[in-house]
């Protein structure tokens, strides 16, 4: 494709230099598991999300997983996520043998509409667990509430939200715990997997830490029976050169997405409602069609890529069969799957590319 959905190399290439000196020091440094470079990250990352800790794990999946589970959450326990969501949401929570109780989103912001959450609340709900999905800020206050008045807790899933603020501060530490991966397609991203769990609650971050490094504080002493979920050193050193330009990679993706806005606002294309007191990441920008594979095809012909996240939601997913949901269960899901289409984005898309991109979208016609 002449315009790619996203280009990875060119991040690499701006920063070569840093990059390599960083790689270079751990491999001449001997110490490829844990150690100071992920300590190091692990501080500087607590810091960048106004939280007092974080901890580095194997991978975005495994960060969720890893919380639910220093949280006690297990068989016969139920947790609320999204009905629109990357299935790995609802992964997490299966995988600490509870279910997932699927809440429909907004229709406008696309994320967990906080005035459906309380119907699903039973005796068997532990806790609630928002995506801020495309990198756009969940409404935090009245979930956080809820979650309050019913003693649940509160995981966030800010896996594409890296540098997104809620009301002037940065996601990280509104929830008990927020739960981030580095794939490396996100703001922040490594060059594999990745993850990471920040927290203000000191016993919650300690119980992580020990459950990422086989249920062990000091070696071959194992306290519970853990996972080997541990953030690679390298990558933890390439994260953090990262870190230092994340601010200003979100600014161009900002930018990007206001000439988008600007350009498509008349068009005949929905687009996502941001609140006053959202400042979207812009992990990805996404527009909605009822013409959907008729559009995508007529990008491709211009030799545009683009993406559809996510075409099958989790609840019609095999994977969920189990669970016995049907087409019709969640409308507004169901309805988001057929018609979300995300355009290029990221922080190295030239705006004569994003030229292109808008030409062609408001030259479509059916």
């Amino acid at each position: 494709m002449s315009v790619p959905f996203l280009e990875l190399l060119p991040g690499y290439q701006e920063l070569k230099a840093e990059i390599d000196e960083a790689i270079s020091r751990v491999l001449l440094g001997g110490g490829y598991v844990l150690g100071s470079d992920v300590d190091k990250f692990e501080r500087h990352f607590a810091d960048f999300c106004g939280a007092s800790q974080a901890i580095g794990v194997a991978n975005g999946l495994d960060a969720i997983h890893l919380a639910l589970r220093a949280m006690d959450i297990g068989p016969g326990d139920e947790v609320i996520v999204p009905s629109n969501t990357y299935i790995a949401t609802w992964l997490a929570v299966s995988h600490c043998g509870a279910l997932p109780i699927p809440v429909e989103p907004d229709n406008h912001t696309y994320n967990l509409d906080p005035d459906k959450i309380e119907a699903a609340i039973n005796s068997k709900t532990k806790a609630i667990l928002p995506v801020h999905l495309y990198g756009q800020p969940a409404e935090l206050d009245p979930i956080i509430s809820i979650a309050h008045k019913h003693g649940l807790r509160v995981l966030e899933d800010a896996a594409q939200a890296h540098g997104a603020t809620y009301k002037d501060e940065r996601l990280g530490g509104h929830g008990d715990a927020v739960a981030w991966s580095f794939y490396p397609g996100k703001n922040l991203g490594a060059f594999g997997d990745g993850g990471a769990v920040t927290t203000n609650d000191p016993d919650l971050a300690e119980r992580i830490r020990v459950l990422r490094n086989y249920g062990s504080e000091s070696k071959y002493v194992n306290k519970v029976k853990g996972f080997n979920s541990r953030l690679d050193t390298i990558q933890a050193a390439m994260l953090g050169v990262k870190l230092k330009h994340l601010d200003e990679w979100n600014e161009r993706r900002k930018l990007l997405a206001k000439r988008y806005n600007k350009a498509l606002a008349s068009a005949d294309y929905i687009l996502s409602v941001v609140p006053e007191w959202a400042e979207p990441a812009w992990h990805l920008y996404v527009i909605r069609t009822s013409h959907r594979k008729v559009l995508q095809c007529h990008l491709n012909k211009a030799g545009i890529c683009t993406l559809v996240h996510y075409p099958i939601p989790p609840h019609l997913q095999q994977a969920y069969a189990d669970l016995g949901y049907k087409r019709g269960d969640f409308p507004i899901a169901e309805e988001m799957a057929d018609e979300v289409l995300s355009l290029p984005m990221g922080p190295h898309l030239s705006t004569s590319d994003q030229d292109r991109v808008i030409k062609s979208l408001l030259a479509f016609k059916l």
